[in-house]
């Protein structure tokens, strides 16, 4: 049986979604913040499930340029919001 890409792609955001939630859990249960490096590394997981997401399961992939430009830009305007806030929140 061969894996489709789309088989591949839920394995990868089931991957991705895990190491998140124990990344996030684990400093959840002692009590502290979420470290920078984790934070960053939690923000780049959610910045590649959010691409996966958006070209494969959106079809954009083949949609014209602009639309994936667009969706694109705002994933990362979006995720860089969050982590300048988390630094600023922190430092």
């Amino acid at each position: 049986m061969r894996l489709k890409r789309e088989d591949l792609i839920f394995a990868l955001l089931a991957l991705a979604t895990l190491a998140s939630g124990w990344l996030g859990e684990g400093a959840a249960l002692q009590g502290q913040h979420l470290g920078t490096l984790a934070t960053l590394a939690v923000l780049g997981l959610s910045g590649i499930k959010g691409a996966m997401i958006a070209l494969d399961y959106m079809e954009l992939r083949h949609a014209p340029a602009i639309w994936r430009r667009a969706v694109m830009g705002w994933l990362m305007v979006v995720l860089g919001v969050v982590a300048l806030a988390s630094l600023v929140s922190t430092g």
